[in-house]
């Protein structure tokens, strides 16, 4: 015991023992802890404000193209209503107006005659009114280039023609471009004159009925027909199914009256100018030259020598009636809607066609 007590006491004193070593390495590394701490609050602060940045500008980005798309589709819309209101509050061609000085009024006949084109009786006869109520319009020019079309619609229009020339006594004459043909000469029947160029194709009185009949290669295929029909003939021009011979009779008669027709608006209109041949109602056609020998044709002549030859007024104005764009997007649209409903309604109610 004495000697626990004479024993010297340990140095703590720095670099003579073990025990402050520890304590001088927590001391540094809280310091130097410490003196990092601020350097990674600097760093995350950096990068969260970056983002925000990021953030921010991408938001704003949208927000600008979002303003852009709805601008330009109120642009839009506004264009198309206002093309709507033009063209329904400034008529439908340009000649709507009246022109009192003397002029020749021009209406062009051109493509097929047909209700769903643009020579169509509706906007045909509505042009050549405006014309013969203008008091500035000498005479009715129609310049047709057409191979033909519906009787019915030329029928209406040959109709109209003979009623305001008696209504307005004003003349009407034709003048053919390259052809003139079938419905179309049905219409130029109604004229006081037809001019023409040697070389037009003039004539194409008769009427045809086509179509395809494929029940031969069916057969060859080993494909069967099945239609339902109401009523033995409702199906006879149908091209799967072979007619029958008073079918075929029947479609014939129809033929053949329709002709009679087309020959007594021919007959009528061209009265005795015309020189009638076996061939003359046979449906062939001539050229322009031929025509004129056989009185289907009164001479040579073209627009512009019409007008200031025969009318006596070389100012021309033009009546006819165009599709414009208002009424051209109309039409696809009713047309894209119409193919809807007729898609989603096939099935659920029966054909009367």
């Amino acid at each position: 015991m004495q000697d626990d007590i004479n024993k010297p006491a340990p140095d703590n004193s720095p670099g003579q023992g073990t025990t402050a070593e520890p304590v001088a390495a927590t001391t540094a590394s809280h310091h130097a802890a410490a003196a990092a701490a601020p350097v990674a609050d600097k760093s995350l602060a950096w990068e969260r404000e970056t983002l925000e940045r990021l953030v921010m500008a991408q938001l704003t980005e949208q927000r600008a193209a979002r303003r852009w798309r709805i601008g330009f589709r109120l642009f839009w819309t506004l264009l198309f209503l206002a093309g709507l209101w033009y063209s329904f509050h400034h008529g439908k061609n340009a000649a709507n107006n009246s022109t009192t000085t003397p002029h020749t009024a021009l209406i062009e006949i051109k493509g097929e005659i047909d209700a769903d084109a643009n020579a169509n009786a509706e906007w045909i006869i509505d042009s050549m009114r405006q014309a013969f109520e203008d008091e500035g319009a000498q005479a009715v020019v129609l310049l047709i280039n057409s191979p033909g079309g519906s009787p019915v619609q030329a029928g209406m229009i040959n109709d109209e023609i003979k009623r305001l020339k008696t209504l307005h006594q004003k003349p009407v004459y034709v003048v053919v471009e390259e052809t003139c043909a079938s419905a179309a000469y049905y219409i130029a029947a109604g004229a006081d004159k037809i001019f023409v160029d040697k070389a037009s194709i003039v004539g194409s009185i008769g009427v045809l009925m086509d179509g395809f009949g494929f029940t031969g290669l069916m057969d060859k295929l080993g494909v069967e027909r099945r239609l339902m029909t109401a009523g033995e003939n409702k199906g006879f021009l149908d091209p799967f199914s072979t007619p029958t011979k008073p079918q075929k009779a029947h479609a014939q008669q129809l033929l053949n009256q329709i002709h009679q027709q087309f020959i007594a608006v021919v007959r009528e209109g061209r009265g005795d100018r015309l020189k009638e041949t076996p061939e003359t109602f046979s449906g062939l056609f001539w050229s322009g030259q031929q025509a004129i020998e056989l009185g289907l044709a009164d001479g040579y002549g073209t627009l512009d020598t019409v007008a200031r030859d025969v009318v006596k007024a070389e100012d021309i104005v033009d009546y006819t009636r165009q599709d414009n764009v208002a009424e051209r997007l109309a039409k696809r649209f009713g047309a894209a809607m119409g193919e809807a409903m007729v898609k989603a309604s096939l099935n659920l109610v029966p054909h009367l066609r």
